[in-house]
């Protein structure tokens, strides 16, 4: 197979070190000389340093890739550390991409990273992502997957894509300039806001990310060295408990807004509305600290904890009230109205939802906790978990 992407004419030449470096590619006949210097060649973005991320860019600089660009705004927690190996205890507190640049290029020296401290957004993707010859998307949130699907559309650039969420996973190519389908063609609506969990909400295995990752570095490798069949027109799915693999045939849709026949969706818009994530003023809101003075001052009020029953157990703020988010509307009878209601989660998405939903059936007297127990384990009690 012809290489996949227009890399420039004249392929750079390696060093000694470099032919030491990657003589196991070199080895391969399929791969060979002109396959590592297409490696060194090619430009790669990759959207989040987290889960996902690490296994990309680590396999990514570790196989030759020339540039990698790498786009977070977020510093290494905790919490990080079961699954995204970029990182170790060191690099706790710190900026993700300054840990990041660190550790990808003592795996290659030879690698250049590119850095972006900010979230990948309407206003700044077209520009981040130009001089790029693959997107990969390694976020866990739907804004960003249908930005840097338009995006990379719009560019006519690769977008390799992959999702985790507990025990599977999901990867699959989508390209449009080059007869594949993209991600709206496979999803043309986002999921109704808090239908899917974010990873921090849901919760994932640690491994998943590395497999999944890993494959998406795959899928990259083969798009710059032309070998192998990408995934394109394709979806593998992987449930890691059962360890089946399956792989579905995904088709253009020739009235996909973006990349149709007619697209009515030529430049960036409002992800997050597309989505349906309403503005945090959306719903009544306090702080944690606000909160917790509340509960100093003795005001009458319920907490209500709308997280899971296991969540609860590994950490809960002491006198809340669990109602898990799917039983609030059928237990809104528990709830009283005339003191006021406050809701609390992990981080704040489906206390914000529970309280547009009591609001729905006429409470006037709720609101929602900002940042959740997360944040009340961060600025008021620290010896409640964090997880």
């Amino acid at each position: 197979m012809k290489p996949m992407l227009n890399l420039v004419p004249a392929m750079p030449d390696l060093s000694p070190a470099e032919l030491q470096r990657y003589a196991r590619h070199i080895a391969m006949p399929e791969f060979g000389m002109d396959g590592q210097r297409k490696l060194k060649a090619a430009r790669v973005l990759c959207i989040g340093a987290g889960g996902l991320g690490s296994p990309i860019t680590m396999y990514l600089a570790a196989a030759g890739v020339g540039c990698l660009g790498l786009v977070d705004p977020d510093v290494v927690e905790v919490s990080n550390l079961q699954r995204q190996l970029l990182f170790g205890q060191s690099a706790v507190g710190r900026p993700k991409l300054d840990a990041a640049r660190e550790r990808l290029l003592d795996i290659n020296p030879h690698l250049s990273v590119e850095a972006y401290a900010e979230r990948f957004n309407a206003t700044n993707a077209l520009r981040i992502a130009a001089n790029y010859d693959i997107i990969i998307d390694g976020t866990d949130n739907f804004p960003t997957r249908y930005l840097s699907n338009d995006v990379a559309v719009w560019l006519k650039k690769p977008n390799v894509y992959g999702s985790i969420l507990r025990f599977e996973g999901q990867v699959g190519v989508f390209a449009p300039h080059l007869g594949a389908p993209c991600y709206r063609c496979m999803s043309p609506q986002p999921p109704k806001p808090g239908l899917v969990p974010s990873c921090a909400e849901g919760g994932v295995l640690g491994v998943l990310p590395g497999l999944i990752g890993t494959m998406q570095a795959l899928e990259a490798i083969k798009l710059i060295t032309g070998i192998g069949q990408p995934l394109l027109g394709k979806l593998l799915h992987v449930d890691t408990l059962s360890l089946r693999f399956r792989t579905f045939t995904l088709r253009r849709d020739p009235d996909c807004p973006v990349c149709g026949e007619k697209p009515s969706i030529t430049e960036p818009i409002d992800y997050e509305g597309f989505c349906g994530i309403s503005p945090t003023a959306a719903v009544p809101a306090i702080s944690v600290q606000e909160l917790n003075q509340i509960r100093k001052d003795g005001i009458p009020h319920l907490l209500i904890d709308v997280r899971e029953p296991d969540e609860y157990a590994t950490a809960h703020i002491s006198g809340a009230t669990l109602i898990p988010l799917a039983q609030v509307t059928n237990r809104a009878a528990e709830i009283p109205r005339d003191i006021p209601v406050y809701v609390h989660c992990k981080l704040g998405g489906r206390s914000a939802k529970a309280v547009s939903s009591l609001q729905s059936l006429g409470f006037t007297n709720v609101t929602n906790v900002t940042g959740g127990i997360t944040a009340w384990s961060d600025e008021v009690d620290v010896k409640v978990p964090r997880y």
